[in-house]
């Protein structure tokens, strides 16, 4: 077997996964570099459409407009960009993490930088940074039903990366590149997007982490199929030299979710099943106090550079 991040070659580790988020329950054999530790399928389904449902979470309904949407806008503009006494007044009785991401790329955003999302859904990022006034933002998905508008202006476009026209100040990946087969092309290809000085945002869930070590194939974020690749810290790190970028900043996100989805896996409980806690949170097997320490265990985890997820800054140099 070869690596696809690193090029070894050996006798790995196979891992036979099944689906679990929509209870399909087919076989999809992973197997683990031992010398990168990245988890990765061993062949990528013909047919990806089907494991892609009406209901896929990224794709729900973005919502817009309203008074409270305004508030927030003025508050998120603050966050992402400075600037603005209601703005500042807001983000200090209500502080926003959503924007937290960023890291050192947050210095160099102004209002008219030129911001693509890959991978977006249906782009409810891109419209909380529209409406905080980064007019240049926009979000790409080739699974999107078709391109979306907001204000009489793309939103998101069925689109891919390579299809894209121009440069850009900031680049991210929200939990789309593992979707993704080619990485190190998809990542070359993210670096001549870029304007010098560009930033890369690429977050992604990690099999260095505890959670991994713990649940093994009842992990949430394994998420077979649809997860191509599951990098270790040491894997992402490799790639993101080959595709030239330097790595400023790494940071570790992981949530709660971890746990319960996990928890529900071994219970054989879908993640889109009625009982899921994501879909009804009041017919769940967890209660308010089970959540909360899941949270604090995150916390933890976090800290301890052992979430199942995290966020790399990357700079073009």
């Amino acid at each position: 077997m070869l690596c696809r991040i690193c090029g070894s070659e050996g006798e790995f580790q196979v891992f036979n996964a099944t689906e679990k988020m929509y209870g399909i329950g087919d076989l999809h054999p992973y197997f683990q570099c031992n010398q990168c530790g990245c988890l990765q399928i061993c062949s990528i389904p013909d047919d990806m459409a089907r494991y892609y449902g009406a209901g896929y979470y990224s794709f729900k309904p973005r919502k817009s407009g309203g008074l409270y949407r305004r508030v927030v806008a003025a508050r998120n503009r603050h966050a992402v960009i400075g600037g603005g006494l209601a703005g500042a007044l807001l983000n200090k009785l209500q502080p926003t993490k959503l924007f937290d991401f960023l890291g050192p790329a947050k210095a160099a955003l102004r209002i008219d930088s030129a911001v693509l999302d890959v991978g977006c859904g249906s782009g409810a990022l891109v419209l909380l940074l529209r409406e905080a006034g980064m007019r240049n933002a926009l979000g790409i998905d080739p699974f999107a039903d078709a391109d979306l508008m907001h204000a009489g202006q793309p939103l998101v476009r069925r689109s891919t990366l390579d299809a894209m026209d121009g440069t850009f100040d900031l680049i991210m990946f929200h939990h789309s590149l593992e979707h993704m087969p080619d990485q190190l092309g998809t990542l070359r290809l993210a670096y001549q997007c870029l304007r010098p000085g560009g930033h890369c945002i690429v977050r992604v869930p990690l099999s260095s982490s505890e959670a991994w070590a713990h649940y093994g194939l009842d992990w949430v974020q394994l998420d077979a199929p649809r997860h191509f690749y599951l990098h270790s810290v040491d894997s992402m790190q490799r790639l993101v030299r080959d595709a030239g970028f330097s790595c400023e900043h790494v940071r570790f996100d992981s949530t709660a979710f971890q746990f319960w989805g996990s928890e529900q896996n071994r219970k054989g409980i879908a993640l889109s099943g009625p009982k899921s806690n994501s879909v009804n949170p009041d017919a769940s097997i967890f209660s308010a106090a089970d959540i909360a320490a899941f949270d604090a265990r995150a916390r933890q985890l976090n800290t301890d550079k052992r979430g199942d997820q995290a966020g790399f800054v990357l700079r073009r140099a």
